[in-house]
């Protein structure tokens, strides 16, 4: 399509008239600036083409508050930096892992934690560091805390009340609390692979 020969505003009039053709034409034309604004903030959890119908989607449910002083395109843009950034503060909200999330090394790992097999190879030890960062993010910020400092940097509770100035219970609490979130976003990514 030539840049001078299309008329944005005459097929925005024909899609307020259910013209399908028109429809058609507009998604064509901006499918790539939306599909560019996609891949620079796509969800992890979300596929491009699911994101891009969706945008697609509120552009037309909102057609009729289109005022015209700004081009279509701003419009548009702005309605799908709008839709990745709410996926992003959704996904936030609620992190979650599913198995099709882990790469082949911590799918491996997990299947390994699952048979209880004894010794595991360096490549398994980086898959299970890998793997447990990743179930960390479901954890809130002193959760990770706390983890980090009692189970992977091995520190007593002592220290671990110096460095943050938590009294001991509180020191235990969070960490009972972090390793039973781990526990339960294990137990729910094991599930759903049937392990």
């Amino acid at each position: 399509m030539d840049e001078g020969a299309f008329d944005m505003a005459g097929c925005l009039d024909r899609i307020r008239q259910q013209d399908e053709g028109a429809a058609r034409e507009f998604m064509e034309r901006l499918y790539p600036l939306v599909l560019k604004i996609v891949r620079a903030h796509l969800p992890r959890r979300l596929s491009e083409e699911d994101l891009v119908q969706t945008i697609f989607m509120k552009v037309f449910a909102n057609l009729g508050s289109y005022s015209g002083q700004a081009p279509v395109e701003h419009w548009v843009s702005r309605i799908a930096v709008n839709q990745c950034y709410n996926e992003l503060k959704a996904e936030k909200s609620r992190p979650e892992w599913r198995w099709a999330d882990l790469t082949e090394e911590e799918q491996h790992m997990m299947e390994s934690l699952a048979s209880d097999k004894e010794g595991v190879s360096a490549g398994e030890s980086l898959a299970a560091r890998d793997l447990l960062e990743k179930l960390m993010a479901g954890l809130k910020p002193q959760e990770r805390l706390i983890v980090r400092l009692l189970h992977l940097e091995e520190r007593s509770i002592a220290d671990i009340r110096k460095l943050t100035g938590w009294s001991v219970p509180v020191v235990k609490i969070r960490a009972f609390r972090a390793r039973q979130k781990l526990q339960k976003l294990l137990n729910k990514l094991t599930a759903e692979e049937g392990l």
